[in-house]
């Protein structure tokens, strides 16, 4: 017969480069006691709340045994005795007890719920802003959609452990220890057949929640790897219906579904016999302490009512004993998604930031750049230099461009100016000051970049564009929109300036994005211009447009220009050509065409083309 847990192991057991890209975060185990601290680090803050909820949990399980007295007293005095007036007395105190109960109840649901999601809202603030100051690196290793499932999934399981299960767990271990210490004072000689049961019960607790701990882990690294795989689908959806693709992704697609399914069904396993056994064991212990209490009534050691309260007071530390071992097991699921959590947290990031808040930039910036000797590889590819021995300086107020072949370093170089990398050796300067002695914000202060691929966000026209400098006007939005020559294509959206663009800007064509990205940068008014093919998607007429623009901003600021049609860089101060990470020459463009044969080579394909 085959093994019920490993059954499902050889559906198939190729990896995929999602599942390489999630195992990148790290498997290192992180020990119980750090994972308890971390919690309580976000829980200490609310210690009045937890208070609260703590004094309501001992009062309502106080409650909930105390009612077991009232039922002994009802059916000696009341049924047994026949006694009317002891019988209507128990009912009112049964009656009173259960009023207190519920507002105990209350309490204690009211504020366990609310620490659990004031926690959980915490722990996921903590962990963005963690993650928006890890350097760009960590996110080429490590999935978006694989950190969003941390950020969402993971959270959601500690919100559900904190607001709930720790609830029940430590209700049902008061009702445990209070019920067991009831058992002793009503009849010591049965309570040793429950203690006798103790190590039967806890042994398979310890045995079997170790792996349900390591198998939830391995659930929850499957659905984020489910997670990962939908937003790489939906987000390329366009390329995935070109090229056909949907009956191939939709097979991988199940595949990772089907091994979220296994990992999950080997964590239900599991946990199933870890309840089945516990359950098994104490009622048979239940069991034998009935028929042992029965005779001892049978005999008359032993009233009806003592019989009833025992066993009253047996079932509830058996349901106590049940409760927390299935709360167990869900703990043990949130102690996996708490590891996954602290691993973000912990996230070291390769760019270190200056103690007491840098070195100072001298007022105002006058945007020299200085490149020394620069070397760089990037931390995926360590084996490929992307830049080799690099000298350059760029005069305040210069305007460069970078071309070159792909792969030459050209956007490499903006990165490490915006210090996204640290060179592995060499420096970069600004104004004389070394960049790793200044704060990242203060650095990319002074700097505005428009990449190749715009990167537009959900929300409206005003919001991409504020984003440079959120405390803008609508006036200076407009003013930006306008040098862009992007007002005229607002104006004709639904809502002009407040017009959503949906999710990546998805509502716009290309150039449109592309201009919006231009008008961000205008609206910050840098010192530094960071130009990344920032005219590439614009159609003829567009480009024409932009270029003016692109020349009205840059005047009298430093500005680094990468492009491939050197149609557009030739009033620029400098053209620097750069192959295999290093630069082959610089000048003028009639320099370089009397000088270099490559860049002569580069201009009359394109010319001639043109």
């Amino acid at each position: 017969m085959s093994d019920p847990i490993n059954s499902e192991q050889n559906l198939n057991t190729s990896v995929t480069p999602i599942e390489d890209a999630v195992a990148e975060t790290g498997r290192n185990r992180i020990s119980n006691r750090k994972i308890l601290k971390t919690t309580w680090q976000y829980m200490r803050p609310y210690t009045s709340r937890i208070a609260l909820a703590s004094v309501a949990l001992i009062l309502t399980a106080g409650l909930s045994l105390g009612l077991v007295q009232i039922i002994r007293v009802i059916v000696d005095s009341g049924f047994v005795a026949g006694s009317n007036t002891s019988l209507n007395g128990a009912l009112i105190g049964f009656v009173a007890v259960a009023i207190f109960q519920a507002i105990g109840t209350f309490a204690r649901f009211y504020w366990v719920s609310w620490l659990g999601e004031r926690v959980t809202a915490d722990i996921r603030k903590s962990v963005f802003a963690r993650l928006l100051r890890l350097h760009p690196g960590f996110f080429e290793a490590n999935l978006s959609g694989e950190i969003s499932s941390r950020i969402t999934t993971d959270t959601t399981l500690i919100q559900t452990v904190i607001g709930s299960s720790v609830s029940i767990a430590l209700r049902n271990l008061l009702m445990l220890l209070g019920g067991t210490g009831f058992l002793f004072i009503t009849n010591p000689r049965l309570t040793s057949i429950v203690l006798l049961c103790i190590p039967l019960v806890v042994g398979p607790i310890i045995f079997f929640g170790k792996r349900v701990r390591r198998l939830s882990r391995d659930s929850q690294d499957e659905i984020a790897n489910v997670g990962a795989y939908v937003g790489e689908a939906i987000q390329q959806i366009k390329t995935v219906q070109a090229f056909n693709h949907q009956r191939h992704d939709k097979k991988q697609f199940n595949r990772h579904v089907e091994a979220a399914f296994a990992a999950s069904r080997r964590r239900i396993y599991m946990r199933s016999v870890l309840i089945t056994v516990v359950m098994t064991t104490v009622f048979s212990a239940l069991a034998a302490m009935i028929w042992v209490g029965g005779q001892d009534v049978i005999d008359g050691r032993m009233s009806a009512g003592e019989l009833t309260a025992f066993v009253t007071y047996a079932v509830i530390v058996a349901a106590a004993v049940g409760a927390i071992s299935q709360v167990l097991s869900e703990l043990q699921r949130a102690a996996g998604a708490m590891e996954r959590l602290i691993e973000l947290l912990e996230s070291e990031s390769a760019i270190t930031e200056p103690e007491s808040g840098g070195a100072p930039l001298p007022e105002p910036v006058r945007g020299e750049i200085n490149l020394k000797n620069l070397h760089f590889c990037y931390p995926t590819r360590p084996e490929s230099p992307a830049l080799e021995g690099l000298n350059l300086i760029i005069r305040p107020g210069e305007s460069l461009a970078l071309v070159g072949s792909s792969g030459a370093g050209k956007s490499t170089l903006i990165d490490l100016i915006l210090r996204f990398y640290d060179p592995q050796k060499g420096c970069i300067t600004l104004d004389n000051i070394d960049i790793k002695t200044l704060h990242p914000e203060a650095l990319r202060r002074h700097m505005a970049v428009v990449s190749q691929q715009p990167a537009l966000f959900t929300g409206t026209v005003l919001d991409n564009i504020r984003y440079s400098r959120p405390e803008a006007s609508d006036e200076e939005v407009r003013l930006a929109a306008k040098n862009a020559y992007s007002e005229e294509f607002i104006s004709q959206l639904p809502n002009g300036f407040h017009s959503h663009l949906g999710e990546g800007g998805v509502r716009l064509s290309g150039g449109q994005r592309q201009r919006l990205a231009i008008a961000r940068a205008i609206l910050k008014d840098p010192r530094i211009l960071l130009l990344d093919e920032a005219t590439s998607a614009l159609d003829a007429e567009s480009e024409q447009k932009v270029q003016l623009a692109l020349d009205h901003v840059m005047r009298g600021r430093t500005s680094i220009v990468i492009a491939h049609r050197l149609a557009t860089i030739k009033n620029v101060n400098r053209i620097v050509l750069m192959q295999r990470g290093q630069i082959i020459a610089e000048g003028s463009h009639e320099d370089l065409m009397l000088n270099s044969s490559l860049y002569e080579k580069l201009a009359k394909l394109q010319f001639n083309q043109d």
